[in-house]
């Protein structure tokens, strides 16, 4: 969507903040409407992605009863729609009634253009992302990469990745921490295979005790051992025509490592008591959250099996590393929990979507997931708070801010410091590093009162 085609539709009776709202908007397809009845009737013609709208509309434009309604009654017939209220400078408790009752977000009056701008802006992109979710939900029978959430340029990169890998036979290691998704890509890459018609078996190294884990792997002969009352095909046969995922590899005990490898380089399996070779095609797609070569170099983990399993390595990058995906993936699951439990519409309150793009999600997308899907179950009202995640005062203390001078100024004396501690306080050093010179150093040591 372009900027010259995005509609925007605003609420307001003032003409002199009309024409201010649209000199602040001239890129876009501004539509403007000074009453609640003319705004709905707009809605329903143009459908607009993006609405601002004033608290106080005629006939109460001295109060804010005519807004609220304008905007329950928008939410209400076209719940997706980000709508941006105004209010007053005094009027703190009114915008956050309105980010209660589901206003994607606020500004004061008089109105600052920048501000106001990268508001809209971020509402227009957040719809943008969950229009393209939505679509790719509705087609998801034919994505290849159906259940991956997500529109931060660092997982794009892995699912181009993927894209890329996936029809070859290359051995693949998928690498990032607990709960980023490293199962969900790997049913990807044999989605996308040659092989996607065979089955994919599954086995988690780390979840089955030492002594089971070969018979688990590669099967067993009638009488192999005690209990052992049949043969009995292990999982890299099953696997045999389709792909064999070894989860959690890094766990895989250093004896068991050696006879994978020998799988690896020859494609034969021998069975637990058995002496007959027996091929095996298959691909073989691997993960871990552990650092395998420092294992390699620890003697815990065989350097020659990592180097094999490893012919193309994804790295799955954390939830707080995925910009933008975090409140992404809390309001899908926050609408997919609602609809499977049978609840109503949630909404986050303004201070649990801080709190959850301030929290670091140590348990990644797992960890979100179930705290979305907790609070959902347990939440008394409409509106999910900080407390119903159950992530204490995370967010709260949130002195981000949204205007791009301040944000223009914290970069640049963190840039600095920066600087300065690459090269012990060296002016001229770090002056180079930041491309200015010494005299605008100092200047800069002085405004942002470094010593």
């Amino acid at each position: 969507m372009t900027a010259n085609s995005r509609k925007l539709l605003v609420v307001e009776d003032d003409p002199g903040l009309q024409t201010q709202l649209k000199w602040c908007f001239e890129g876009y397809d501004v539509i403007i409407a000074g009453d609640r009845e003319t705004a709905l009737a707009e809605l329903e013609k143009h459908r607009p992605p993006v609405v601002t709208v004033d608290l106080g509309l005629p006939p109460d434009a001295d109060g804010t009863s005519e807004g609220f309604q304008t905007l329950e009654t928008i939410l209400t017939r076209a719940p997706a729609t980000k709508v941006i209220v105004v209010t007053g400078n005094n009027d703190r408790q009114h915008a956050l009634q309105a980010v209660g009752m589901g206003a994607y977000d606020f500004f004061y009056k008089p109105i600052d253009a920048d501000l106001l701008g990268f508001i809209v802006n971020r509402a227009y992109r957040l719809r943008e992302i969950e229009d393209e979710n939505q679509r790719l939900h509705v087609t998801g029978g034919d994505s290849s990469l159906e259940g991956v959430i997500t529109g931060s340029p660092e997982m794009l990169k892995v699912c181009s990745t993927v894209e890329k890998v996936a029809p070859s036979d290359a051995t693949v290691l998928i690498l990032g921490e607990s709960g980023t998704g490293k199962e969900l890509i790997a049913r990807s890459v044999h989605a996308m295979s040659g092989r996607a018609d065979s089955k994919i078996v599954a086995i988690n190294c780390a979840a089955i005790p030492e002594n089971l884990l070969e018979s688990e792997l590669f099967g067993y002969e009638k009488g192999a051992f005690t209990g052992a009352v049949k043969q009995t095909q292990g999982k890299i046969e099953l696997a045999s025509g389709g792909t064999l995922f070894l989860d959690e590899i890094g766990d895989m005990p250093l004896p068991l490592q050696a006879k994978l490898l020998r799988f690896l380089q020859e494609r034969v399996i021998e069975r637990v008591g058995g002496r007959q070779e027996i091929p095996v095609d298959v691909r073989v797609i691997c993960a871990t959250h552990k650092d395998l070569p420092q294992l390699a170099r620890e003697k815990e983990f065989r350097e020659d099996l990592y180097y094999r399993i490893s012919e193309i390595s994804i790295r799955i990058p954390a939830l707080r590393e995925r910009e933008g995906d975090t409140l992404l993936l809390a309001r899908v699951f926050l609408e997919k929990f609602s609809k499977s439990i049978g609840k109503q519409q949630h909404r986050f309150s303004k201070e649990s979507l801080a709190a959850i793009e301030a929290y670091p999600w140590p348990g990644n997308v797992r960890e979100l997931e179930n705290r979305v899907k907790r609070a959902v179950i347990m939440a008394e009202h409409k509106q999910i708070s900080v407390s119903d995640l159950e992530l204490g005062g995370a967010g709260l203390d949130d002195t981000r801010t949204f205007n791009l001078r301040e944000i223009r100024e914290q970069a640049e004396r963190q840039a600095i410091v920066r600087a300065m501690g690459h090269v012990g306080g060296k002016i001229s050093q770090a002056s180079e590093l930041l491309g200015v010179s010494r005299p605008t150093m100092y200047d800069l040591i002085k405004k942002y009162n470094l010593k």
